[in-house]
């Protein structure tokens, strides 16, 4: 049995959307979601849903989540899944195929996760070109993060007892394994909403930055696995800007706007908490007018 875990923190709006498209079209899951912190109805929209186990957390903390709901979860495969994601129809079965058997009469690899797709509905100029810049990224290439989604096998889950308490939860699974132990489903979609302000685009950067910056700190003095993903600073330009002259006006949009956030992680250190970006939230995206 394929398990689901989902940590939801005042997420009312989109988790509905997320467990229905989960149980319509991958029947037999098995699905916790961890209400933790929440001053909305998440607890009650998802325990609507027909199967789906709700724990309910008063404090607020991504990592407290996910082990909670670890510690009732019935099976594997397993899938962290974050709350405003959807995936394609039978996408969940799917994943957990990959982690299940051998792919091209090789070994099967120990966590996977879906191609990603981003949903730019709404969002203004300045987001756009730095997403055409961001999404042709290398560093995505089976790297773990950036899908709101990932599987792991039975031997995949045993590389770590409990989630440590680091926001970059996903760059801390991707450390856990080597390049050939990892792998994207292209058949999978995960659809990732893309901020609908530029403000809100800088405040996500800034959670993300500090929250790597943070996991490689961890890693450098020990306290982490020694596997956490260098930062290559200048992908952006020698990997997508000059191979391709036309997004020279997209790359500086890019370099401005990711400077502009590592200047406000670097004033903030030690002081971002797990935030998101709630315009990206919502139950239906329309255009921003």
């Amino acid at each position: 049995m394929t398990s689901v875990v989902i940590a939801a923190h005042n997420e009312a709006a989109v988790i509905g959307r997320c467990l229905d498209a989960l149980l319509a079209s991958n029947p037999g899951l098995d699905v916790t979601v961890v209400a933790n912190g929440c001053t909305d109805d998440t607890a009650a929209v998802a325990a609507a849903r027909p199967g789906v186990r709700v724990v309910k957390r008063h404090e607020a903390g991504k990592a407290a989540a996910l082990n909670a709901a670890d510690a009732v979860a019935q099976g594997f495969p397993r899938l962290y899944l974050d709350a405003d994601i959807v995936l394609t129809p039978g996408g969940v079965h799917a994943l957990a195929a990959a982690v299940s058997g051998p792919a091209g009469g090789g070994p099967a690899p120990l966590a996977v996760v879906p191609r990603r797709k981003l949903d730019l509905t709404g969002s203004p100029l300045l987001v756009r070109a730095f997403f055409a810049v961001n999404s042709r990224l290398p560093a995505y290439d089976r790297g773990l993060f950036g899908r709101g989604a990932i599987a792991l096998s039975a031997e995949g889950r045993a590389r770590f007892d409990t989630f440590p308490p680091v926001i970059a939860d996903d760059l801390y699974l991707d450390s856990l394994f080597t390049h050939e132990e990892k792998r994207e489903v292209s058949s999978v979609v995960s659809v990732v909403a893309t901020p609908r302000r530029t403000r809100d685009l800088v405040r996500r950067l800034v959670r993300v930055r500090a929250g790597n910056a943070a996991m490689r700190a961890a890693s450098a003095a020990g306290a982490a696995p020694p596997g956490v993903r260098s930062s290559a600073r200048s992908s952006w330009l020698r990997d997508v800007v000059l191979p391709r002259p036309w997004l020279w006006p997209a790359g500086a949009c890019y370099a401005a706007i990711t400077i502009t956030a590592a200047l406000a992680a670097r004033r903030r250190a030690g002081a971002v908490g797990w935030g998101r970006d709630e315009s990206s939230r919502q139950a239906e995206r329309q255009p921003a007018a």
